[in-house]
């Protein structure tokens, strides 16, 4: 009887502090090059009188919390508050309730609901400037279709880029258009996950369709939610593209936001200062909303545990 040759016990590795921060460097110097330095640099921008002179003498004097000063009490700041905040609400409510509409209604197989819903992707995968040309060819009051619709039914032409009163609806409209694929696509996915058993269940239970949505669908579809209005939130808040290329923040600043507004201030005024403290405002305003979903989202998954 011959015993086994007994087995070589391996070392055990030691871990190398390097190779970790191998791996992690360059997820570091990208948030640091293309993230970190663009906020200090525009930080360091609203506290200088920083003018075109500045670009070829270098020079550009601290003036401190001045800039703020001159954009908060700006005539314009309460218009383009007031736009932002519309233009957002107006954006996400509908968003948000057609997408769910239409997440629900796709929840349901039927033929052809996978191409449907492809097609339904499109106005998410065109770019910005693309769409925003088109609905502003489609706003025009004298050859538009919008108003050639209009014009069948009976209802006068509605000078929807001329007008003040018309001129935020349309963008926002716009700006509806290109953010229903995104909730449709997100809220989906949470619909399929919740399990069918749940509203099987529901149904023996004598639930019917709204009942079985608001009481077994809605509360699992909660996370999802929260998720998609606060990425809706961030994005709609700082929406450019769209409202340069229809309505170009006009007329008489019935569409300027406060991101229109930054871009007037910084390339049209030549008030570079002046444009950084408002872009740094509206990065104040999104990091505050982003806080407070944390916060939120913290506090459910705690109650969710006890």
């Amino acid at each position: 009887m011959t015993l086994a040759a007994p087995v070589p016990r391996r070392r055990p590795r030691r871990e190398n502090p390097f190779t970790a921060w191998a791996f992690l460097l360059p997820a570091v110097a990208y948030v640091v090059v293309f993230f970190g330095y663009p906020l200090v640099a525009n930080l360091v921008m609203s506290t200088q009188d920083y003018t075109v002179k500045s670009f070829y003498t270098g020079e550009a004097p601290f003036v401190g919390l001045a800039d703020y000063a001159a954009v908060l009490t700006a005539p314009l700041f309460s218009t383009a508050v007031l736009n932002t905040v519309l233009f957002t609400a107006g954006s996400l409510v509908f968003q948000f309730g057609i997408g769910l509409a239409l997440a629900v209604f796709f929840a349901g197989r039927f033929l052809g609901s996978a191409l449907l819903r492809s097609l339904l992707l499109l106005p998410w995968l065109l770019p910005l400037v693309v769409s925003g040309a088109v609905w502003r060819w489609m706003f025009d009051q004298d050859h538009g279709v919008l108003n050639a619709g209009l014009r069948l039914i009976g209802v006068g032409a509605v000078p929807w880029l001329s007008s003040t009163t018309w001129a935020l609806p349309a963008v926002i409209l716009t700006n509806i258009w290109i953010g229903i694929p995104f909730n449709l696509v997100i809220l989906h996915g949470g619909l399929r996950a919740i399990p069918a058993s749940l509203h099987e269940a529901a149904a023996l239970d004598g639930a019917g369709a709204w009942q079985r949505f608001r009481y077994v669908t809605w509360p699992l579809l909660r996370p999802v939610t929260g998720i998609v209005l606060m990425l809706g939130l961030v994005y709609t808040i700082k929406v450019f593209d769209v409202i340069m290329v229809v309505t170009g923040g006009g007329p008489a600043d019935a569409t300027q936001t406060l991101t229109t507004w930054s871009y007037r201030l910084s390339f049209h005024d030549f008030a570079f200062g002046q444009g950084a403290a408002v872009g740094n405002l509206l990065i104040l305003v999104a990091t505050a909303f982003g806080l407070l979903y944390l916060r939120s989202a913290k506090a459910s998954l705690a109650e969710a545990a006890a």
